[in-house]
């Protein structure tokens, strides 16, 4: 593996798919969820720098703390509050707020760092400027050392990850009933204001990929998510009809996508009751966090026992050290 931005880049000769991949890398975080400390002196003398172009929580300190467990020093940077405006676009006459170009600092971040994690955001204006992924890109272009997304304008991979392990980890105890595959149902949910498609996008993208699993996504109608991310699932605007007989049940919010970045319905129907959990076989409810309680998800249904978002959360910590460490063995020449 050579960088980490999409399920994409698990892909190696030494898995027979990306199911297999996806399911190695689960293993590899379940482990070091087991003994943290396992590998403590495979990043000794190496350095992550994580910069953030926008706000965190749980990514950054869970990337911190998974890189501290292998041994890496890890350097938090704001870029936004704590250093000059950058630049991405190539050929920019640079006479406007932006101070230096991320092909000047970027291969400096390269010389300062062994791996690189970057977290950007989506402006929600432009959907081609947003969709064609630019800043991190120019990162990988420029640095010349690997390069994690912590989150990008249009996908949350380590987010997604760690998804897939809160799920493995809950099907070991709890299988679904019958002996079948797990129902796994993305919904829609309502929102104050308009926020990107990142997190929707990845869970698709890497549910898809896994291929372990009966997926379906409900949102209103023109809420439609991109093709290229959810091709392979079943999708309805009908919630209930969603609902029935899932196993677990991912509730997120995100904007429009053909008429980009809009809310167009608020509708409080859409936020997921216990009187709504009775149409599913008391699944489990995910979120990817923050949460807008009660306008997002009800405080019945995050305070019972079908939440398991503080597992999911802590769990993003065991996500990232499986990726570090896969990014470090190879660094040092070891199988991918």
């Amino acid at each position: 593996m050579k960088h980490f931005t999409s399920v994409n880049d698990i892909v190696s000769p030494s898995f027979g798919g990306v199911g297999e991949a996806i399911n190695a890398l689960v293993k590899k975080a379940l482990v070091y969820k087991a003994n943290p400390f396992k590998d403590k002196t495979l990043g000794a003398n190496k350095r992550i720098g994580c910069l953030f172009l926008n706000p965190s929580m749980r990514t950054r300190l869970s990337t911190q703390i998974a890189a501290q467990n292998l041994g890496m020093e890890a350097i938090i940077f704001n870029v936004g509050s704590e250093g000059w405006a950058l630049e991405f676009e190539e050929e920019a006459i640079m006479s406007g707020n932006t101070v230096e170009h991320v092909k000047d600092a970027a291969p400096i971040m390269g010389k300062y760092f062994d791996v690189l994690a970057i977290r950007t955001f989506p402006s929600l204006k432009n959907r081609e400027d947003d969709y064609s992924e630019l800043y991190i890109k120019q990162f990988i272009k420029y640095a010349g050392i690997p390069v994690v997304s912590l989150e990008s304008a249009t996908l949350h991979p380590l987010q997604s990850l760690t998804d897939i392990i809160t799920i493995q980890e809950q099907i070991a105890v709890t299988p679904p009933l019958g002996g079948r595959g797990a129902k796994i149902v993305l919904t829609w949910a309502p929102h104050v204001k308009p926020l990107p498609q990142c997190v929707a996008n990845s869970f698709s993208q890497w549910i898809n990929a896994w291929g372990e699993a009966d997926f379906v996504i409900t949102h209103p109608e023109e809420y439609e998510l991109d093709e290229q991310f959810t091709k392979g699932a079943v999708i309805t605007h009908n919630q209930n009809e969603a609902l029935k007989d899932a196993d677990y049940v991912y509730v997120k919010n995100w904007s429009t996508f053909n008429d980009y970045g809009k809310i167009y319905c608020n509708d409080p129907e859409w936020m997921l009751t216990r009187e709504k959990l009775k149409l599913t076989t008391n699944a489990k409810v995910m979120h990817c966090l923050p949460v807008r309680r009660n306008v997002e998800l009800s405080d019945e249904i995050l305070d019972s026992a079908n939440s398991i978002v503080t597992q999911e959360a802590s769990n993003r910590v065991w996500a990232a050290q499986a990726v570090l460490s896969t990014l470090l063995t190879s660094l040092k020449g070891g199988a991918e």
